[in-house]
């Protein structure tokens, strides 16, 4: 049984799916068993069954049912690591099975009419009953002669517990999560991290949220003080210090609250790169600068990066923010937006991510700019391309779209730009392609030039220096649709309860790391 996982493991490039590779198969006498809904190329539900150590499985279309009447097709694919069972989450584009996945049903089984299911399974017929929490009762799986080998039969028997006309599409949730597909697809909340060993490999992709016990702690403070948070000491000052008009107005406390409430949500697309910080030292309604070089005042515990090829004059470096803490500092520091680089500071000229930014005229109005979004989430879609798109806290879109080590800002630049052309020619009245705003009659540009080094685009769910500090938010493709949907819909009162109901559906882009499939 050593070699039983070899096909498995061959079709997968562990690297980048977040499948477990697997452990070394044993001759435990298991007997699990577990459905996935599984959208891929197309739609169908993964039936695994534990037997020796692996799971035997069979891809099933229209999926299983408890209807005595149906007969369904089952593919016989192969055998599958253990740790299958509890596998939920994103399948990268590109990988073998890439799409969305659910534990739509599992349980535990029974082999009838064999004390060997293994030798039964080699022999063509297979007859399991099955206590999971949507399928009951006796399944058959029978291999069809004169058919393709791996081409089965599955079937209900005819006992207490069919029910005809039984469809599993009736049933779209995880019996883990309670999620649909679409909802994972969005947020996927676990990953299992194939390069760890299998008792640590399923964890959580939700962050601890900030106990509330350290805003209490930011409360007491006076006008300024240190403040113990994420393990460190965090010098905070000027706490009374109104920074963003509102009503009320948005004090500096208020900043920091939120900085450290939406650090662990945000680390991901900060930690290892440098960032560049836009400045409001005296709030949002005085004029704001960017900073670059790291101050020599910083802490020693904040990350830094130096920077290779700075000409004279130029920053030499940088900030990393390589933990949550350093957050709360950039925003003491006057960072009201927070810019990572597109690259990360070990391969600076090599983008991980292909960026898409619609940049709204004078004429264009929201539903023009949905209008341009939505077009290309259609190409995106047709490509087979995983990305996500997020509002800016202000009048535009920005798209991200996750991509492979290699690439060069040539690469993905040249690609945005193909691809925006594409959806131009689509909706000409909407776009110009001139360099100078006052050229462009106050269309919308779809801006592919900050795919390059050092260019920047505002960070997940950072604050914009406007009135009542909206928030730059990540949103689901079908938000598009959505009629209350605005640019500046959320601000650092209201987004927390957004993250805490519907999570971060830019956390698929997280493991979603793919190559750019070429337009024709």
């Amino acid at each position: 049984m050593a070699d039983a996982l070899a096909t498995y493991r061959r079709m997968r490039d562990f690297s980048r799916t977040p499948e477990p590779a697997g452990s070394e198969v044993t001759d435990a006498d298991g007997a699990r068993f577990v459905v996935q809904r599984h959208r891929a190329s197309s739609l169908h539900y993964d039936l695994r069954f534990e037997i020796d150590g692996v799971l035997v499985s069979w891809a099933v279309p229209k999926g299983p049912t408890l209807d005595p009447k149906a007969r369904r097709l089952a593919m016989h694919v192969e055998d599958h690591p253990i740790e299958y069972l509890h596998f939920e989450g994103v399948i990268p584009s590109g990988q073998y099975g890439g799409g969305d996945v659910i534990v739509w049903d599992t349980g535990t089984w029974e082999p009838v009419k064999t004390d060997d299911p293994r030798a039964a399974v080699e022999n063509g017929e297979l007859h399991a009953e099955v206590h999971g929490q949507k399928l009951h009762g006796r399944l058959v799986l029978i291999r069809r002669e004169g058919q393709d080998g791996d081409a089965w039969m599955l079937l209900h028997k005819r006992d207490q517990h069919a029910v005809e006309g039984w469809e599993p599409e009736e049933h779209p949730h995880s019996v883990l999560t309670g999620r649909t597909n679409e909802e994972v697809k969005a947020d996927p909340a676990r990953l299992w991290r194939s390069d760890l060993p299998a008792a640590e490999a399923d964890i959580s992709l939700l962050p601890q949220p900030l106990p509330g016990q350290a805003i209490d702690e930011l409360d007491g403070l006076g006008k300024q003080g240190t403040w113990e948070v994420f393990g460190r000491s965090v010098k905070v000052t000027n706490l009374d210090k109104v920074l963003f008009p509102g009503d009320p107005p948005i004090t500096k406390r208020e900043l920091l609250a939120y900085a450290a409430s939406v650090a662990p949500v945000v680390l991901p697309y900060l930690e290892g790169r440098p960032l560049n910080l836009h400045r409001y030292p005296d709030g949002a309604e005085a004029k704001g600068f960017w900073h670059k070089q790291r101050p020599r005042h910083a802490p020693e515990w904040i990350g830094a990066w130096d920077n290779p090829d700075a000409d004279p004059g130029e920053t030499t470096t940088y900030v990393v923010a390589d933990e949550p803490a350093a957050l709360v500092w950039a925003a003491n520091f006057g960072g009201l937006e927070w810019h990572p680089w597109t690259s990360r500071a070990e391969a600076p000229h090599e983008p991980t991510y292909a960026l898409i930014d619609l940049d709204p005229g004078e004429r264009t109005t929201w539903e023009d700019l949905l209008t341009l979004a939505r077009l290309h989430r259609t190409a995106l879609e047709h490509l087979g391309v995983t990305a996500r798109a997020k509002v800016t806290g202000r009048r535009g879109i920005q798209i991200w779209v996750p991509v492979v080590p290699g690439y060069t800002f040539d690469d993905t630049r040249a690609w945005v730009e193909k691809l925006s052309g594409t959806v131009g020619l689509v909706a000409p009245d909407l776009v110009s392609w001139k360099w100078e705003v006052k050229q462009r009659g106050g269309l919308a540009r779809l801006d592919y030039t900050q795919n390059a080094v050092n260019k920047t685009l505002v960070a997940p769910y950072s604050p914009r220096p406007a009135f009542g500090a909206p928030v730059s938010v990540p949103i689901g493709w079908d938000e598009l649709d959505d009629p209350d949907l605005r640019p500046d819909r959320w601000t650092i009162r209201t987004v927390l309860d957004r993250l805490d109901r519907h999570g971060d559906p830019f956390r698929v882009l997280l493991g979603g790391a793919q190559r750019l499939p070429e337009i024709s």
